[in-house]
């Protein structure tokens, strides 16, 4: 249990980017929001740390080392079907289809181009937060 009471209600995001650079700064961007971080430079990570603690949002990238977002996605709603996940890339498209059109359609709640504004994710994040 965690000791600081005013962590407990907090909504808790997993970021999954293998960019360290990208993940730090979603971190300070969502701390300064108010949400409870973890991290993680993979999609095999990322699923580790989904075992440890479930939380409410996972924002991964897709394309990413060891296991990329897409597989990440479906094994993520496989066993978590209650997680809201925000899928982003600035990559290109999966043979005639957009990468982040194939994220959706195996399971993403929302999709961001990179770069994005970070206001784009908080809000993102809020609204699926809502619903």
């Amino acid at each position: 249990m965690d000791d600081n009471p005013g962590t407990q209600n907090q909504v808790q995001v997993l970021v999954i980017d293998d960019d360290e650079l990208v993940r730090e700064t979603l971190e300070m961007l969502l701390l300064d929001a108010g949400y409870g971080v973890t991290l993680a430079s993979d999609g095999r990570r990322g699923l580790a740390e989904l075992e440890k603690k479930t939380p409410d949002f996972v924002v991964t990238d897709i394309y990413m080392p060891e296991k990329e977002g897409i597989e990440t996605i479906v094994d993520i709603r496989r066993t978590y079907p209650g997680i809201k996940i925000i899928a982003m890339s600035g990559g290109a498209d999966v043979g005639s289809m957009p990468v982040l059109q194939l994220a959706e359609m195996v399971g993403a709640d929302r999709v961001l181009k990179k770069p994005f504004m970070p206001s784009e994710i908080v809000a993102a994040i809020e609204e699926l937060n809502k619903s």
